[in-house]
């Protein structure tokens, strides 16, 4: 098996990815900060649940920004000896995390505007202060829902799209909330609680999309049918790939892991050749497919998927063993210079090479190696080659 370590693709570096998902968070948190303190604070003042509950959607906005700044820290970080395969897995956990947390919010609206429904005595009766709050909320938080998603984009982050969707969920929550209050103000006073419901299922919502989707990240779910038929693809464009099998993808952190086993179509070339298509393979993934940085390329020269014939067959030392002692006094056994072998097919062959000098008697050498080769259990043919002494 040939490992492949990373090396440095079109991809963002971890610094320059780690610098603009810091910006980028940090403005989301500036303008998430000022909206929760407006909307609670104005929800209150003005009476309203719908625009309490927004702003409790924002605070959670806040939080994330804040969790989001911590991880894109941690999961930038180069890999290292105790994490071999980086610190990816730090933004798929606190994703996790955000999904949680923002199912726990959306809960503890939902019961307290169940609550007030029960007990109309305790609706609120929001005011026209409410409204336009819930509209100033509606176009921030879609400015920041597009300007966050589009460097998420960029830098392939889930952990930042799912920041992205939080702005979204926030501007979305605004709108029901100014449905709400509108209709409230037009004398429906249950609808200001029953927008705070529908602000928590949605909110709800988003939470468990976010938490799911990572999990299925953590427990090394593959990636979409697409992606890895593409994936396939690019493998398959390598001069010497005849076939591809055994193909493993995973996801970390926005990134993408690939084990692969590869059928080269020569099975009798040198080591180094059968390395040196499985740098290809490397190269070809890692500079044309941006999500992916690790790569591990196991070169077949034969179909192994569906069994593997060689697997019990003895290896060179005690090969080596039967054949020198089986060829012991014959004439050629000293001015052997090379043994090779080839593990086909359930059976070994081996390749002698021997000096030109020796040409004139390859009749005898061809009769005395297809005796040997009879006598052995693991043997299917040996033959000899003839080159100029280096």
């Amino acid at each position: 098996m040939t490992e492949i370590t990373p090396e440095s693709n079109s991809a963002v570096n971890g610094d320059d990815r780690y610098r603009a998902m810091r910006r980028v968070t940090l403005v989301g948190a500036l303008v998430n900060a000022v909206l929760a303190a407006g909307k609670i604070l104005l929800g209150f003042v003005a009476q309203s649940q719908a625009l309490i509950a927004d702003g409790v959607h924002s605070l959670a906005d806040l939080f994330s920004d804040a969790v989001v700044l911590v991880a894109a820290k941690h999961s930038s970080r180069e890999a290292d000896d105790e994490h071999p395969y980086g610190h990816g897995r730090i933004e798929t956990v606190v994703s996790v995390a955000l999904g949680l947390l923002l199912i726990g919010v959306a809960a503890a609206i939902l019961i307290d505007a169940v609550s007030r429904i029960l007990e109309p005595e305790r609706l609120l009766a929001p005011s026209w202060i409410a409204l336009a709050a819930a509209f100033i909320s509606i176009l921030a938080n879609e400015w920041l829902y597009h300007y966050t998603r589009a460097v998420a984009q960029r830098l392939n982050s889930r952990l930042l799209l799912a920041n992205a969707w939080h702005h979204r969920s926030d501007a979305i929550s605004s709108v029901i909330a100014l449905i709400g209050i509108g209709g409230s103000l037009a004398g429906f006073p249950m609808l200001d609680a029953v927008a705070a419901i529908g602000v928590s299922l949605m909110i709800a919502k988003v939470g468990w999309d976010i938490a799911w989707s990572s999990l299925q990240e953590l427990v090394d779910r593959a990636l979409d049918e697409k992606r890895v038929e593409r994936i396939r693809d690019t493998i398959m464009a390598v001069d010497g790939v005849k076939e591809v099998h055994a193909l493993r993808t995973r996801s970390m952190g926005g990134q993408a892991l690939v084990d692969v086993h590869i059928l080269i179509d020569n099975p009798r070339i040198s080591v180094s050749e059968g390395h040196q298509i499985s740098e290809a393979v490397q190269h070809s993934l890692l500079h044309k497919i941006d999500e992916v940085n690790d790569v591990v390329v196991h070169i077949d020269p034969e179909d192994d998927e569906q069994m593997a014939p060689n697997r019990y067959l003895p290896l060179r030392k005690k090969i080596m063993a039967q054949l020198n002692q089986a060829w012991g006094r014959e004439f050629y056994a000293q001015s052997i210079q090379q043994v090779v072998l080839h593990y086909l097919n359930g059976k070994i062959s081996v390749e002698v090479v021997l000096p030109l000098a020796l040409v004139s008697q390859a009749d005898l050498v061809r009769h005395s190696l297809q005796s040997i080769a009879k006598e052995q259990q693991h043997i299917k043919q040996i033959i000899a080659s003839y080159r100029d002494a280096q």
